[in-house]
């Protein structure tokens, strides 16, 4: 073999070698969703304060190859490859930048520069862009190459980009790439934090309620001394409404208005900061929507929204606004706490009526108030319609006898809604009114009462005790501007000594009614006896009647018949008289006067029916003595 050919042997191999060695290892592939990382191994030394070399300095570089081949000389470059930042749906990204301007003292974010665009690290730096966290947050979907030591990006299940400040273990991911794993724990923050934030209506307590989101920043100015929330602009708003007569109800449509526009609800939190907005609690809550926080600067804690039922009305304890003495309504009439105008601190004079609110619980306290007639009971049971009563049990007292009473009662109440703010001023809370003014007056009332009375007494004169009491309670509570509609005794528990005293009376009570029935029963049987037996002899009565009636008739008639045959016979025996006179004359001229007086004789008794002669005279007679046997016999056979 010549030694032309050798050494061209010679040189191709080393060419091939320095091919093999030195050009391959140096040709890089970047994936097309990846980013190469160069890092430079030899040059002048960065400054302290910064990872990223921007004048060739050594150490990562601030361009990054992107997706495709390329070169870089592997002796002079390291290049690593990271993936592209990715934010699923549903979630967000927090930026926080490993270059830039230092943050001034005491702040927690850096102030957002539009111009500064942190999809380009250089530019980032030249215009002004800060380190630590990005005000702004990547919604969700967002998918671009960010240099990995200039940002790293947070999402809920990993984190992008290499610390410059690594303190974490070193390890193998599962692509082999050389890496640390950091989760959101790392940076203080919750998983959950780094999900979109919806509001929107959620179980609470069994039941579908409202939701507001109540805002705490994180960042900014501080509170004025002596506010507890933060609100744009203070209060100026309502003292330029109270001076233009604006009324209670403007006021409140005022103060529930939100200013959450002038920072798209605190998704543009460097808006938020340029409009006046503090650290700390604010005033504006958030309503029914999706948006995207960043956790590191806004905290949301979820509440059910203030709901204002028909028959209700909700007096309002506000704890922030004007000074109180500024809006006090009736100050020298009304000696029970402040009365205030919306808008300042104490009770708001004009409560609010049936709806729904979206304000801050941590800024004004809600006590609803019915203002529709309630039941409240002393029993055993609770009123599920309002459930007041959960602490009122039936009323305990004792007889002047000793006796203990158990008193199941219901008492009607009604407040009037012009009225709630002062009966909240005075007794703080409805249960308060309740159980510390209602329950005293009524309990009180009842024992005094009792402790005065018989065990019977009280018995018996229920109805005027529950009359009495119902005056009572309804004088005791109008001190308190609340009505009371009754007082009414559902049962009363006796005692078992006198219930057995009460149920022995009452059987010797029913025995002696038992006897006066059973007498009185009695009395009208035999009435009743005496009424059939005389209903019996009615018929002999009546026909005892009626014979003595057609005696007396018959003796009537009779007397008048006889009445007129007297006057007949008068007359006739008148006539006869005369005719007789002169028949005896002739008689006597006839028959002589013996002879007429045998003969008148026997004529008279013929009348009467008797018959003196036979009538066959056996033999004969002559003379006086056969004329008259004659005669008589004729006179005997006429009268037949």
């Amino acid at each position: 073999m010549s030694a032309g050919v050798i050494v061209g042997t010679v040189i191709g191999a080393v060419i091939f070698l320095a091919w093999l060695f030195l050009i391959l290892p140096s040709i890089r592939v970047i994936g097309p969703t990846e980013v190469g990382l160069i890092t430079k191994r030899f040059g002048k030394k960065l400054s302290p304060d910064n990872p990223i070399a921007f004048n060739g300095e050594a150490g990562y570089q601030a361009e990054l190859l992107m997706p495709g081949w390329r070169f870089k000389f592997w002796i002079w470059y390291i290049v690593e490859k990271f993936p592209w930042v990715q934010v699923p749906a549903g979630e967000i990204g927090v930026v926080i930048a490993q270059v830039g301007h230092s943050l001034p003292i005491g702040a927690k974010s850096g102030k957002y520069v539009p111009e500064a665009t942190i999809k380009d690290v250089r530019e980032f730096v030249d215009k002004g862009g800060f380190k630590g966290v990005q005000r702004p947050v990547l919604p969700p979907g967002s998918l671009m190459p960010l240099h990995p030591v200039g940002f790293l990006v947070i999402t809920r299940d990993k984190v992008y980009g290499l610390p410059a400040n690594i303190q974490l273990v070193e390890h193998r991911d599962e692509d082999g790439r050389h890496g640390h794993k950091l989760l959101p724990k790392h940076f203080g923050l919750n998983p959950d934090w780094l999900q979109v934030t919806v509001i929107k209506p959620e179980p609470v307590e069994g039941k579908i309620r409202d939701i507001v989101g109540i805002v705490t920043t994180l960042e900014g100015d501080p509170l004025p001394s002596g506010d507890i929330a933060g609100r744009l602009g203070g209060f100026t708003d309502i003292e330029e409404a109270k001076a233009a007569k604006k009324t209670d109800a403007e006021l409140i449509e005022l103060i529930i208005g939100s200013k959450n526009n002038k920072h798209n609800n605190y998704q543009d939190f460097q808006a938020f900061l340029d409009s006046g907005g503090k650290i700390g609690l604010q005033h504006d809550p958030l309503l029914y929507g999706a948006y995207l926080l960043n956790p590191f600067l806004v905290k949301v804690d979820k509440n059910p929204m203030l709901i204002v039922e028909q028959g209700e009305v909700a007096v309002i304890k506000s704890y922030v606004g004007l000074p109180e003495a500024e809006g006090r309504v009736n100050a020298t009439e009304f000696k029970f706490g402040a009365l205030v105008r919306p808008g300042h601190r104490g009770i708001w004079a004009e409560p609010l009526k049936t709806g729904k609110y979206a304000i801050n619980p941590h800024c004004y306290m809600a006590e609803i108030v019915p203002v529709s007639i309630i039941t409240l009971s002393w029993a055993d049971h609770v009123t599920k319609a309002h459930e007041y009563d959960v602490q009122l049990k039936p009323i305990d007292a004792k007889s002047r006898e000793g006796f203990l009473f158990h008193i199941d009662l219901q008492v009607q109440i009604h407040i009037a809604a012009a009225e709630a703010p002062a009966v909240i001023s005075m007794v703080g809370t409805m249960q308060n009114l309740i159980t510390e003014v209602l329950q005293a007056a009524v309990g009180n009332h009842f024992r005094d009462k009792l402790q005065a009375l018989a065990a019977v007494k009280f018995i018996e004169t229920r109805q005027a005790v529950q009359e009495e009491a119902s005056r009572h309670i309804y004088e005791k509570m109008t001190q308190y501007h609340v009505e009371s509609k009754g007082v009414y005794i559902q049962d009363v528990i006796l005692p078992p000594q006198l219930v057995e005293v009460l149920t022995n009376r009452e059987i010797a009570n029913q025995q002696i009614e038992t006897y006066k029935k059973q007498e009185e029963a009695q009395k009208q049987r035999i009435a009743m006896e005496q009424q059939t037996g005389l209903a019996d002899k009615q018929k002999e009565l009546a026909g005892a009647r009626v014979n003595v009636e057609i005696k007396q008739r018959g003796a009537e008639a009779r007397k008048a018949e006889a009445d007129g045959e007297s006057t007949y016979l008068e007359q006739t025996n008148a006539a006869t008289g005369i005719g007789k006179a002169k028949g005896y004359k002739e008689q006597i001229a006839a028959l002589g006067v013996e002879g007429t007086t045998l003969v008148n004789v026997i004529t008279a008794l013929a009348d009467k029916g008797l018959k003196f002669v036979p009538e066959i005279v056996a033999g004969g007679d002559s003379g006086l003595s056969g004329m008259l046997t004659a005669l008589i016999a004729k006179t005997v056979s006429k009268k037949e």
